[in-house]
């Protein structure tokens, strides 16, 4: 059992309660961290509020991780509240619709830049305003897919972005190891997700990987969450700058 008691975590990237950060965010409750859990807009909020409850020492926090003011006002509040910060999870992905449904050649400057922005420098951002607060070290995490390496249908300048995003975490670990902080990623299989929701095809990449991966089956939600906990909590001090892949072992059949 992984203990995380007195510690606090910030979790970005809060849809729904299948959305990845909820999971996450179960099971660092039940490890016993104190959470701060955030949303990106009011449209979210109901979300959120429906969902806290059901965590104990939980606390919603709004914050789009493409304002700087917004990530300065948050940490602001979380300084005030927590004092010291422990664990971050950034869940957080996005691209225009237009840029993941059509030919990866048509991707216009603007939609380029709005998935890199989001999915890529919002970490850079956030590591940024949580590490003054980070004094006794801790744990940065985020979520990338095979998609970076592998070129997949449909996932186009995802795929480019989660490269982008996979090159951050090792100069992230290289930059925060001094201070003992640790930044990691997960790549995980396909799961049902809101996001998973804009990539056309998404049911026939779920069978692929059922067909071949050597587990013969998806990956679940609580498998990522377990495996996040891991990397975040003390049982994992010697790790940082990796890419851990939670994907049923797809990664090693060949490709699609």
């Amino acid at each position: 059992m992984i203990d995380l008691k007195g510690k606090v975590a910030v979790v970005f990237g809060l849809a729904n309660k299948r959305s990845i950060a909820w999971g996450i965010a179960q099971k660092l409750s039940e490890a016993g961290a104190t959470l701060a859990i955030c949303y990106q807009n009011e449209r979210l909020k109901k979300e959120a509020d429906a969902l806290i409850p059901e965590l104990k020492d939980a606390k919603a926090y709004q914050c789009d991780v493409s304002v700087d003011a917004e990530i300065d006002t948050l940490f602001a509040t979380l300084k005030e509240t927590y004092g010291t910060l422990h664990t971050i999870v950034h869940a957080v992905a996005f691209a225009p619709a237009d840029a993941i449904k059509n030919d990866f050649l048509l991707t216009t400057r603007e939609d380029f830049r709005i998935a890199h922005d989001v999915s890529v420098y919002s970490l850079i951002a956030v590591s940024r305003a949580a590490v003054p607060l980070m004094t006794e070290g801790g744990s940065i995490l985020t979520l990338t897919y095979y998609g970076s390496t592998k070129v997949f249908p449909n996932y186009n300048v995802m795929g480019v972005a989660k490269a982008a995003l996979e090159s951050c975490v090792r100069y992230l670990a290289s930059d925060l190891g001094p201070r003992n902080i640790r930044v990691n990623a997960i790549s995980a299989g396909p799961i049902k997700t809101l996001a998973a929701a804009g990539i056309s095809g998404f049911s026939n990449i779920l069978q692929i990987y059922r067909d071949r991966a050597p587990l013969r089956r998806n990956v679940e939600l609580g498998e990522v969450a377990d495996t996040a906990v891991f990397l975040l909590g003390p049982k994992s001090r010697a790790i940082t700058g990796e890419i851990v892949m939670v994907d049923g072992g797809f990664h090693v059949s060949g490709g699609i």
